[in-house]
């Protein structure tokens, strides 16, 4: 038997060892402060505690202060199985906190009480991000209970504040612990991916979130000509920012949609009652931008659009960010990470997975901003961020076989 088909047959049977951390996990919330939680500090004791029971005794406690929640800290875990080769590390960076469940009427049951169903666990969390995170620990765990040093350092990081910006997660571990990192590491992020595990995300657009106020002078609906519509303007401002798909107007084939976008979304009440002539309006636009653009183009261009609403209906437009990223380079497609996770899930799941780009934002942008060679891949069903959010057990074990597969690859 081959060291791989050792540690399959392991991974096989940690399937309910794997379940109970998923329902013990699902149990503890751990909610940013910006969605109204206290943060990961409960998660993080339960979890540090768990993997000493499991074996592993290599393990760090990296914490970033956080007033706003009542631990004060923001926890992030590094869990280390040493191998032959101590200058080069596997790392997988999964992350502990989740998004609130939302309207909790379309939930079939409690989104914190793991449920198992037909090969299904459902739960809020079950499948971003605790799926891969246990599937990277038992992967893991198989090579201490095999007593099988891999070729090189495995490297757990479970992190904080994924959801909300990672400053309080793997930006501040970056700045905080640099000398855990090194360039010639493999670094994947399990937080995209699709049903059959064939895409592997090696680039992301720029993120661009902006908030738009617009003032004018409010009045009687009665008489217009005493006032200025600042909704009217605003809705001006709506149709007139659809040309910056023009301005910006170039495609790359990597993503899908292979164009940036630009789309309005939120929209803030103004007036309570019909007649009155709103003075003020906001609305927000979500923009999503080929890394090739510069994020200060879009925004002069932007302000350029605004002067002209301004001119033409006597109103002030002031915009600001909500979010603002610009994409880093991507991870080339023959980068030793694509390389050998192609080949990893290939001999799992029996697909050669192909090089993509998103337009959703993941921790791997944290990494390739310093140039350190990322990628982003599970097999997974898509249910993230739903009600009834579940994992599939057979993505679970199945992501656990091709973690150890990388922690295989020399």
């Amino acid at each position: 038997m081959t060291d791989y088909e050792s540690i399959a047959k392991r991974i096989d049977s940690y399937r309910d060892d794997m379940i109970r951390l998923q329902t013990e996990l699902t149990a503890i919330p751990a909610i940013s402060p910006e969605s109204g939680g206290d943060g990961e500090s409960e998660k993080s004791s339960f979890l540090e505690a768990r993997l000493r029971d499991m074996g592993f005794t290599d393990i760090r406690l990296i914490n970033a202060l956080d007033r706003r929640v009542s631990s004060g800290v923001r926890p992030n875990l590094v869990v280390t199985l040493r191998g032959r080769n101590p200058g080069k590390s596997t790392w997988i960076l999964t992350h502990m906190d989740v998004v609130p469940p939302g309207e909790l009427s379309f939930w079939s049951s409690d989104p914190y009480k793991a449920r198992v169903d037909d090969g299904k666990i459902y739960g809020r969390g079950t499948e971003d991000n605790q799926q891969d995170m246990v599937a990277s620990i038992f992967a893991a765990k198989a090579f201490l209970d095999a007593e099988i040093t891999p070729p090189n350092t495995i490297r757990l990081a479970i992190v904080s504040d994924e959801e909300t910006g990672s400053e309080w997660g793997l930006k501040y571990l970056l700045k905080a612990e640099p000398s855990l990192f090194g360039k010639s590491d493999i670094y994947v992020v399990p937080d995209f991916g699709s049903e059959s595990g064939d895409k592997i995300e090696v680039a992301e657009k720029s993120i661009l979130w902006l908030r738009f106020k617009t003032t004018g002078k409010q009045c009687h609906a009665s008489r217009p000509d005493l006032g200025l519509n600042a909704f009217r303007a605003a809705s001006h401002l709506v149709v007139r920012l659809d040309d910056l798909h023009r301005s910006f107007a170039l495609e790359d084939t990597l993503f899908d949609p292979p164009a940036s976008t630009f789309e309005p979304t939120r929209k803030d009440p103004n007036v309570s009652n019909v007649n009155t002539i709103p003075g003020e309006d906001v609305f927000y636009m979500d923009s999503r931008v080929l890394p090739f653009y510069r994020l200060e183009d879009v925004l002069s261009e932007i302000r350029m659009i605004c002067d002209e609403t301004e001119k033409r209906f006597g109103v002030t437009i002031e915009f600001s960010p909500v979010q603002q990223s610009q994409a880093p380079p991507a991870t080339r497609s023959d980068a030793p990470v694509v390389i050998a996770l192609q080949s990893a899930v290939k001999t799992v799941y029996g697909v050669e997975p192909i090089p993509v780009g998103i337009g959703g934002g993941t921790i791997a942008a944290c990494l390739r901003s310093l140039d350190y060679p990322a990628a982003v891949w599970c097999r997974l069903g898509l249910t993230a961020h739903q009600p009834n959010e579940y994992c599939t057990i057979e993505n679970m074990i199945g992501n656990a076989k091709v973690y150890a597969c990388l922690f295989l690859h020399p």
